[in-house]
């Protein structure tokens, strides 16, 4: 009886024992979870140290210093590259002709977008064939798209030119007139990044419910009325996305400055990242040029907030 009471026992020592085991096999499943954990993360957490977090750190410390040809660190100097950046007349230049080009280039990007996206929404005939036209600039390499602008801008035999002489208008050369420059970059500029946003919202326009907007037709709505009250705010947080990649990826434009007015003329073009070139590795100025990545990180950082503070508030999840 005493052999049985304590093989049924509840609290006996054997049952214990069992949990026990039991408490020391979870404990060694989430150990070996952890390692796991580590063997899939690890390539990419190296991949991040190697690639980002290093060259920032490095910018950052070599921002600090003078240095030589081969971007070696001489004297240390403080903040003394910062205040030479900001009391320089062609940095400012260049950062204000930065701001106008992401602000123009952002907006037309989103305004475009929208429209097209509105417009291949609608089922009509032959939607899908300007629903790919549309979104075919994605495939277009930099090296193509600016030979292609290139040659439409070209004041000789352009396609601008031709037209112009055509209906005997003045002939402009686009790419060689300081005040005109600024303008071919963001017209070839906005028709590379449309394609992708107009990618992204006409997948937001057709995710939207049907049956809203017949209720709002029924209701003697008109189309304008429900495209600011119905669809944007429903297409508010793609909208958002669009909006912020947007704006990163026109303060990094580089290739198409580089490839068709190289900065010029007189520096009308010469934005911030293709100044950040000019001194590293035309000038060897490394310790200047690290400065301004260090800058140029926090204004994008910067405005990227003052998105997220003010205009998330609008969007509607």
């Amino acid at each position: 009886m005493a052999e049985n009471n304590r093989v049924i026992d509840p609290s006996g020592s054997a049952v214990k024992a069992a949990r026990g085991g039991l408490d020391f096999q979870q404990l060694s499943v989430k150990k070996n979870d952890k390692g796991y954990a580590w063997l899939f993360l690890g390539p990419s957490l190296l991949l991040l140290i190697v690639f980002i977090f290093y060259p920032m750190l490095k910018t950052l410390y070599l921002s600090l210093f003078l240095t030589n040809g081969n971007g070696q660190n001489t004297v240390f100097v403080g903040l003394q590259n910062y205040m030479t950046l900001l009391t320089s007349a062609t940095y400012f230049a260049s950062l204000f002709a930065t701001l106008i080009y992401v602000l123009a280039v952002s907006l037309l990007t989103i305004i475009l977008g929208l429209l097209l996206a509105s417009t291949a929404s609608k089922n009509v005939r032959g939607s899908s064939f300007f629903r790919t036209i549309f979104s075919s600039t994605m495939g277009v390499s930099i090296s193509v798209s600016a030979i292609f602008w290139l040659f439409i801008f070209n004041p000789s035999i352009g396609v601008f030119t031709q037209l112009a002489a055509f209906l005997h208008l003045p002939i402009l050369n686009w790419s060689t007139d300081p005040n005109l420059a600024m303008l071919s970059v963001i017209i070839s500029t906005v028709w590379m990044n449309l394609g992708f946003a107009f990618l992204i919202l006409f997948s937001a326009f057709q995710s939207l419910p049907q049956s809203l907007y017949e209720e709002t037709a029924i209701e003697g709505a008109s189309p304008s009325y429900r495209f600011f009250h119905v669809t944007l705010p429903l297409i508010s947080p793609t909208l958002f996305f669009v909006s912020i990649i947007t704006l990163i990826e026109s303060f990094k434009s580089f290739g198409l400055i580089d490839l068709m007015t190289a900065g010029g003329p007189n520096n009308a073009t010469n934005l911030l990242v293709y100044h950040i070139y000019q001194n590293a590795f035309l000038n060897g100025n490394y310790s200047q040029a690290s400065a301004e990545s260090v800058i140029l990180t926090i204004v994008i950082a910067v405005l990227t907030f003052i998105q997220f503070k003010y205009l998330e508030k609008k969007v509607s999840y």
